[in-house]
């Protein structure tokens, strides 16, 4: 029996079955970690999944209310006492262009006129920041007299001190 059990065959058998279990032994090790891993990614993914579901019934949610905000923003301006209030934020806005750009020229004025009209409809589609809450805030930026209006009011001062 004790040569049946040294022979070179049987230690090979040994060896070979040692070997065997110390790699069966790391893949049950292995799948038990695989296994882990994947109830670790599976939570993962439901936790992502119900946070982007949230987001899009936040968005959704904000998407609604902006469009109501937008809709009542709209009823309002149409009541007459906001609309005269309208009309004369775009002939005030008009003038200023005008005095800039060119005195005392009609074609100018219509200009200035309508992107006037055009920027007051922009703040209230949203497009941009209304500012006619931040000049009443702040106070309206002080415009200088265009040179050519400045130079035309001094002359008759220069030719009356000349003359006298």
């Amino acid at each position: 029996m004790k040569e049946f059990l040294l022979h070179p065959f049987a230690l090979g058998f040994y060896v070979g079955a040692l070997l065997f279990l110390v790699c069966y032994y790391h893949l049950f090790r292995l799948k038990l970690e695989h296994r882990r891993y994947r109830r670790m990614l599976s939570d993962k993914m439901d936790l992502e999944a119900s946070a982007v579901s949230k987001q899009k019934a936040e968005l959704d949610a904000l998407r609604k209310e902006n469009e109501n905000l937008r809709v009542k923003v709209q009823g309002l301006n149409m009541q007459p006492e906001q609309k005269l209030s309208r009309d004369l934020e775009i002939f005030a806005r008009a003038e200023k262009k005008m005095t800039v750009a060119a005195p005392g020229f009609a074609g100018s004025w219509e200009q200035a006129k309508q992107a006037a009209h055009q920027e007051l409809a922009e703040e209230e589609a949203g497009r941009s920041a209304p500012r006619k809450f931040f000049q009443r805030f702040f106070g309206g930026a002080v415009q200088e007299q265009p040179p050519s209006l400045a130079q035309s009011s001094d002359a008759p001062k220069q030719s009356a001190q000349a003359g006298g």
